[in-house]
């Protein structure tokens, strides 16, 4: 009769295993959150199978505690793997004040690597004969791995998500910039406008533009948004935006349209980005070209007798300060046949394999070379050298190039 008891107790309990697999593997299937995952095993090991104290730990960059219930004291949130070891036949974890008696710590594996730990054990001494640790332990170690893969397969899910999202978000973005930039620039008897644009990432912070403001003024502009990605895109499409109403709507001299749009950027950017600017107006009968460089890389004009200068003047970057405080606007005449050439840093702070910077100098010496190419060709002839120049060594910014040849 006894043998006959055993047998079915044994049996009630196979039973209870196989559909508490079968819960857990219900509510992974229905997409649980991860709190309802863990209520549903605690439930399990502690009031079924008399588990008196566990300590779960998945690996997430560092070992984490995932649950833990029964322990004299706090476990430490985030462990190495020597913050727990075994010896005398117990496992040790060390806590935040004490150290933390364990019966058994079972690995859980995922191919070969260890991706958590559950240490289990009992309170006090256990007055039956076999202690429920040890009695249930590949149960314990089955059960484990089905919820912890789970919760690795959510997160991985999650994570999928979140880059699909990161991606869809870089693909507008990048959609935004390309509208941004003028599509297509003049060349005609007055002028001849060409420029690249090439992106360290999927979106970045550079933008420039050519405007015909009336019949005898036009307007261009290079600018560089400090940091990188969507938000640098989103700050440029804001800046660009108001650029353009600025001289669209209104005859803005440089010095107040560069004070209207520093207030512009310091109450979009609230001070955690700032904007380098060039803007320049020329003006087609006098051939005077107005500009002030807002703290940018100074573009380089070169005449057909081969003097070259840097256009330097102006202030600091946009969105430094709430005021301006000095502001010189710079004034040249651009005789027939000149290059100005505007770019952000991408270009001269490109590194060989020496750490050397390609610099200003490679740049006046292309322009003095080429007096007769188009503006197109020279942009080739620059962005082909900078190639040369890094050799193997990759781009670490963004690159823009302005180039403009005024007849």
């Amino acid at each position: 009769m006894a043998h006959h008891e055993r047998l079915e107790a044994k049996i009630r309990q196979r039973d209870f295993k196989l559909n508490a697999l079968l819960d857990v593997t219900r509510a992974i299937n229905s997409n649980a959150p991860v709190e309802e995952l863990l209520a549903q095993y605690e439930r399990v090991l502690r009031d079924q199978l008399s588990i008196e104290k566990l300590a779960l730990y998945t690996h997430d960059e560092k070992w984490r505690c995932l649950l833990q219930y029964g322990l004299a004291d706090e476990p430490l949130q985030e462990i190495t793997d020597a913050s727990f070891f075994s010896g005398k036949g117990e496992t040790r974890l060390q806590t935040a004040t004490s150290q933390e008696s364990f019966d058994l710590t079972i690995p859980v594996t995922q191919d070969g690597v260890a991706i958590a730990y559950v240490l289990v054990g009992d309170i006090g001494e256990q007055e039956i004969r076999i202690s429920p640790v040890i009695k249930h332990m590949r149960f314990i170690q089955t059960l484990t791995n089905v919820l912890v893969v789970a919760i690795e397969n959510k997160k991985l899910q999650s994570e999928r998500l979140r880059q699909a999202q990161v991606k869809r978000e870089l693909e507008l973005a990048a959609e935004m910039q390309a509208i941004l930039l003028p599509g297509q620039l003049p060349k005609n008897e007055f002028y001849d406008v060409s420029a690249i644009y090439k992106a360290h990432q999927q979106v970045g912070g550079d933008y420039y533009d050519f405007i015909e403001l009336n019949d005898h003024e036009v307007l261009f502009c290079m600018a560089d948004v400090s940091g990188k990605g969507v938000s640098a895109a989103f700050l440029m499409a804001n800046f660009q935006a108001y650029l353009r109403a600025l001289f669209t709507y209104s005859a803005f001299e440089l010095e107040q349209a560069v004070r209207e749009l520093n207030d512009q950027v310091m109450h979009t950017a609230m001070g955690e980005k700032y904007i380098t600017l060039f803007i320049a107006k020329y003006h087609r009968t006098s051939r005077r070209l107005e500009y002030i460089n807002c703290g940018h890389n100074p573009p380089v004009m070169a005449d057909i007798n081969g003097y070259t200068q840097l256009l330097k003047l102006g202030t600091i970057g946009l969105g430094m300060f709430e005021e301006l405080t000095k502001l010189s606007k710079g004034e040249v005449i651009v005789p027939p046949g000149s290059w100005i050439v505007c770019y952000t840093d991408g270009l001269v702070e490109m590194e060989d394999e020496r750490c050397e910077q390609f610099g200003v100098e490679r740049l006046e010496q292309l322009m003095l070379a080429f007096p007769d190419s188009t503006a197109s060709h020279l942009n080739e002839i620059i962005l082909q050298s900078i190639h040369e120049f890094k050799g193997d060594m990759p781009f670490v910014d963004d690159l823009a190039i302005l180039t403009c040849r005024f007849f």
